[in-house]
């Protein structure tokens, strides 16, 4: 007689409480439930899989060891995150990850309990983690607060700041470092879970606070030395000498996915009474599913793809993709000046500048997840002749702010800032959106500042910001494909601060800047057809602004709209100062389409620009709308004013 089929474990957690209930000899088999749930689920939406399979059973041993969500659990990144919210009620969406309406591919507060802080730029957990142990402090209560980042992260001088902070206020904070890339982290097994066991645990810490207590009664030279000897001794055999320094006890290393050796530290850590623990976890990405394993950079984000075999499904491409495009260019640039460098902060294959390092290794430079040391390592190697290239996303630049002020454009150094997924892109939503970026470089004096209409565009503007010599410039352009141009020979360097008319017209006026202006020929088509000659033109630049491109379509058009991928405070505000200035805003109906004054979360790229209405009928009814029309659905459909 066959033997019925087990129940799978994971069925009956809905929670980590339900989590809890388990006997601890059940956590491997839901260890390896878990892991094959989120390889389904990923397989089925696409997103970030290496990261999650490398953490399965620290999620598992976290859950199961603190009392979530009143402890505190903070994911850094939040990439590795997708296990930890299956346990948390949300395995019945998670076939909704980075879809419209479904679940964010990060952490976010506002959709679990469980997340209490959200993140999807790396490198905050510890900072955050502090804050709410402090408050919990102020609070008078006594709950957990566990932060896990990983090695990556811990390369951003933030998260050195908050452990610095940490070390000195003495705050009971636990760090997990996540560590899968480390290259000197010892051998991990059994001896060295044996020694993290005994150190985390209260006799030894015991024993350790009796030793400073006493060396305190000796003389200033002796107790200084009794206290290096010891951390020295314990040193040589745990590591974690410079966590040491910044006031964390060390705990470490461990297997990270060992749970019988993480449960008993992590009740150790739980359990102490005072002081920040950091405890040093070793793991592998993409854990358990072959083709990750042996491939961690290629599944580190994926499409979707089939379990089986590991294949990720190819679309084709009816164009370049910009990144690609912007990358190409760059090297037939520097193919012709050697004083052309790049510059990446942890993200070579995302900037293109993977392809850039293999044509010239000693001239690319990826600093890790360091936006701010990148910015200013750029601007040192401006004031020495040569020409750096800072591609680094929209979104992740907002991090250096300081120093693209302070550092390149006070001292006007000619640093070219490529800013990819500039405007909304798509699965990765609000966080990683390039909304910002005209607005917060346009009010710096002396910026050039592009936007690519289109891939080729995006050729002559590599050629454009690579002659610039006597400033800082900027140039953008969205996540994904071009939209299928014949692409120019070479790149030939624009006019600073010259527009150019697209298609002529007599009542409207389109004025395009960026990748917006394919759907502005779109709604001039329409315009058209519904007896409204429209005139396109591309600006290219921001600043400086072609003014008399904008007075020339401001005096020859009843209707003037600007459009961008952008918030507001950029392009159309530059558009509108202008055109007070010159006194021309009383005989012209104008108006500004821009971003809208909200975060607008992920969805396929089409979707999310249609909700923030900057699509071809949005730019349509917009013109309507200024000469006092209300435009119809049937007029649209026949074609008729």
């Amino acid at each position: 007689m066959s033997q019925p089929a087990k129940t799978p474990l994971l069925d009956s957690v809905k929670t980590p409480a339900d989590l809890r209930r388990l006997d601890r000899r059940q956590l491997r088999q839901l260890a390896h439930e878990l892991r094959q749930e989120t390889i389904d689920a990923v397989a089925a939406t696409g997103g970030h899989l290496g990261a999650g399979l490398g953490v399965i059973e620290l999620t598992v041993a976290l859950h199961y060891v603190f009392n979530t969500p009143e402890d505190r659990l903070v994911w850094d990144v939040g990439h590795q995150a997708y296990p930890h919210k299956i346990l948390t009620g949300r395995r019945e969406r998670i076939r909704t990850l980075r879809q419209g309406g479904g679940l964010s591919g990060f952490t976010k507060r506002a959709e679990s309990e469980y997340d209490p802080f959200g993140a999807a730029h790396s490198s905050t957990s510890i900072s955050a983690s502090l804050g709410m142990a402090v408050a919990r402090d102020l609070a008078g209560k006594s709950n957990n607060v566990v932060a896990v980042i990983g090695d990556g992260a811990m390369s951003a001088g933030m998260a050195y700041e908050a452990m610095n902070n940490a070390g000195a206020m003495n705050s009971r904070l636990i760090v997990i470092l996540n560590d899968n890339d480390m290259s000197i982290a010892p051998p991990v097994g059994a001896l060295s879970a044996y020694l993290a066991r005994r150190v985390s645990g209260r006799t030894y810490r015991l024993v350790r606070h009796t030793v400073k207590r006493l060396a305190k009664l000796l003389p200033p030279f002796l107790e200084q030395r009794a206290v290096a000897m010891e951390e020295y001794a314990r040193g040589l055999v745990t590591g974690g000498t410079l966590f040491d320094e910044l006031g964390f006890f060390y705990v470490g290393p461990i297997d990270g996915h060992n749970i019988d050796h993480l449960l008993p530290v992590l009740k150790n850590v739980r359990d102490a009474e005072n002081g920040p623990f950091l405890v040093h976890v070793v793991t592998k990405k993409g854990k358990g599913y072959t083709p990750a394993e042996n491939s961690a950079d290629k599944y580190h984000g994926v499409v979707k793809f089939d379990v089986a075999t590991g294949a990720q499904a190819k679309s084709k491409a009816s164009a370049p993709a910009y990144t690609k495009v912007f990358a190409q260019a760059l090297i037939a640039e520097a193919k012709k000046d050697n004083k052309i460098v790049a510059i990446t902060a942890a993200m070579p294959a995302g900037t293109g500048l993977d392809l850039f390092a293999k044509e010239f290794p000693a001239r690319c430079f990826d600093v890790g997840i360091a936006e701010q040391h990148g910015v200013t390592f750029a601007a040192g190697l401006a004031t020495e002749g040569f020409k750096p290239f800072a591609a680094i996303y929209s979104t992740f630049l907002q991090r250096a702010y300081d120093q693209v002020v302070h550092d390149v454009a006070i001292q006007k150094l000619p640093v070219r800032f490529a800013m990819d997924r500039a405007g909304l892109v798509g699965a990765d939503g609000p966080t990683h959106a390039g909304a910002f970026d005209v607005a917060y470089l346009g009010c710096l004096p002396g910026f050039v500042i592009m936007a690519a209409a289109d891939e080729a565009e995006l050729v002559h503007m590599v050629a454009t910001a690579a002659a610039i010599d006597d400033g800082p410039s900027a140039l953008r352009y969205p996540r994904g494909e071009g939209i299928g141009l014949a692409m120019p020979g070479e790149g030939k360097p624009l006019e600073i601060g010259k527009g150019r008319v697209v298609r002529e017209g007599t009542k409207i006026a389109l004025f395009s800047f960026g990748a917006r202006l394919a759907e502005c020929l779109k709604a001039a088509d329409e315009l058209a057809a519904l007896g409204l000659s429209t005139t396109v033109a591309d600006a290219r630049f921001a600043k400086p602004l072609d003014t008399d491109l904008l007075l020339r379509l401001a005096r020859e058009h009843e209707v003037l709209i600007t459009i961008e991928e952008g918030a507001i405070g950029g392009f159309g505000s530059h558009v509108l100062h202008t055109l007070a200035e010159h006194g021309v805003l009383d005989r012209l109906k104008v108006r500004s389409m821009v971003l809208p004054d909200t975060f607008i979360d992920q969805d396929a790229p089409a979707a999310m620009y249609a909700k923030a209405g900057l699509d071809a009928k949005s730019i349509v009814a917009k013109a309507f709308g200024a000469l006092g029309q209300n435009l119809r659905g049937e007029d649209l459909k026949l074609g008729r004013a």
